[in-house]
């Protein structure tokens, strides 16, 4: 293998929990609820899907179907697809719903996982080219920068800057021609296996992680690291 691509969201990083967010907005907005009614909000936020990178709603509203569809492609459509969403929720100030929206692109909202560093740190050190691969309605490059991951990420592929999103392959595509790699040469790690498994057109390998929490999967991306070494030591 001469590259990997990565997702992000439930792969590279983990987007904080509904009520770490809504807490984050509230303090910043200088609203102060009884921690009930915070608590009975965060649920009701979570079950309309209003956090980026969260649970996808429990019922999409059919004013939003189509919206939901094409979410990824722009940064417009993403900010109204997850707005609506966060608007089937009563909030004490309208004010909250963009507020929330911004929150969840800073960096403290996401957290990488544990082996992520030593995983792209290991690629590097190796010679293998890494690039990431998400379907995104905002740029994550100031995440990983501020993450000190940054430094290890050859190109990022994103599906609002191309008008694409995952499975398509054109996605895929793009970052293995940005990094002047052969797809068969390549190796896709997702969590998602109908958008990340679409590198499969190209040829590429695919490999899977499960979307846990941080403190549920410590280690679950140090078997690339072994598919990358064994694959290694099939060519020597």
């Amino acid at each position: 293998m001469t590259a990997v691509l990565f997702d992000f969201s439930g792969t590279l990083f983990r987007v904080e929990s509904t009520r770490s967010w809504l807490h984050a907005v509230l303090d910043a907005s200088g609203l102060d609820l009884p921690e009930t009614e915070t608590a009975a909000l965060a649920k009701a936020l979570e079950a309309a899907g209003a956090l980026p990178g969260g649970q996808n709603p429990q019922r999409l509203p059919e004013e939003l179907a189509g919206l939901w569809e094409v979410r990824d492609e722009s940064t417009a459509l993403h900010r109204a697809a997850y707005t609506g969403l966060s608007r089937q929720v009563p909030l004490p100030s309208p004010d909250l719903h963009d507020a929330l929206y911004d929150r969840h692109m800073t960096p403290a909202a996401w957290t990488p996982y544990p082996d992520a560093g030593e995983v792209l740190a290991g690629l590097r050190a190796r010679g293998v080219k890494v690039g990431v691969v998400s379907n995104i309605g905002w740029d994550l490059r100031p995440v990983f920068r501020a993450h000190a991951l940054d430094a290890h990420v050859n190109t990022y592929a994103l599906s609002f800057e191309h008008g694409i999103r995952k499975p398509d392959a054109r996605l895929f595509a793009t970052a293995c021609a940005t990094l002047g790699v052969d797809p068969t040469e390549v190796l896709m790690v997702g969590d998602d296996r109908r958008a990340d498994g679409g590198a499969a057109a190209l040829g590429c390998a695919v490999h899977f992680v499960d979307h846990l929490p941080v403190a549920e999967r410590p280690d679950g991306l140090r078997p690339v690291l072994d598919l990358i070494d064994l694959q290694s030591d099939r060519m020597t």
